[in-house]
């Protein structure tokens, strides 16, 4: 593993802060020309996605130390201790303060977000990985199973590299939400990422080393669970789009409208 890149001095250039930072870096220039796209000014893309990480890391640190106030310490201030619910409550806040602000379109603005917001998270999970945090999953045999000799929390026992895991399906969930912006409305798209990164979560619970809170399902599976079902909602409200590219209503079962056959584009 590798916690620290370099070090210059005393100052040192740690691996999950360079992930966090390329993370926002490579949504900012994804979601600038999905702005271009749609029309919309791209120094709002890059504000928008500039307020959203800073009070994204926010939002996780408090939700974090929330999660351990019955042993909180000093400690739970610093170090790498943040929690992504709390972290995408606070980007969420954040996102929809600026485009108020900006007069920005909610709808489009929503939908742009979706494939760069996938992304991000993935190339952040690098991070987690390279600095061996905490986040891995359980015990395994698996030829491809790592040990976290020198991580931030040690193992040498071969693990689970769940935050790899979670970076392959973020890379499909982006390659998919890019093709579905076709078909769904805006809305629809952002739902179909709170559908397919609420499974994935969820099926990556499965072989992490969270304790169960309620029916023996984890934290993360419950926001994962609450998310699949707040996505389905959007899907089915927000509609398709039209032949124009133009988001459009669901047409009802047995109109000419409601074939699945794919517009032609």
């Amino acid at each position: 593993m590798l916690p620290v890149l370099f070090s210059i001095g005393s100052f040192h250039v740690q691996s999950y802060g360079v992930s966090k930072a390329a993370a926002a870096l490579v949504a900012m220039w994804l979601l600038g020309r999905a702005f271009t796209r749609r029309g919309l000014p791209k120094d709002s893309a890059t504000s928008l996605v500039l307020w959203a990480t800073i009070w994204g890391f926010v939002g996780a640190k408090i939700y974090y130390v929330l999660e351990h106030l019955s042993d909180f310490s000093l400690h739970h201030l610093g170090g790498m201790g943040f929690t992504w619910y709390g972290g995408l409550i606070g980007g969420i806040v954040a996102a929809l303060v600026i485009i108020r602000r900006h007069g920005l379109p909610l709808a489009e603005v929503v939908g742009a977000t979706a494939a760069p917001l996938a992304l991000a998270y993935g190339i952040g999970r690098i991070g987690c990985f390279l600095s061996g945090d905490g986040t891995y999953g359980t015990p395994t045999t698996l030829p491809w199973g790592v040990t976290f000799t020198n991580g931030i929390v040690p193992t040498s026992v071969p693990v689970h590299p769940t935050p790899l895991y979670e970076t392959l399906a973020a890379v499909l969930i982006t390659l998919l939400l890019w093709r579905l912006e076709r078909y769904l409305a805006p809305v629809g798209v952002f739902g179909a990422y709170l559908v397919l990164s609420g499974i994935s979560r969820f099926l990556v619970e499965l072989l992490r080393i969270n304790t169960p809170v309620l029916a023996g399902l984890t934290q993360p599976q419950l926001w994962a669970l609450l998310g699949i079902v707040v996505g389905g909602v959007l899907i089915a409200r927000a509609g398709l789009r039209d032949e124009r590219g133009r988001p459009g209503p669901i047409a009802p079962a047995g109109s000419a409208l409601s074939d699945p056959t794919p517009v032609s584009r």
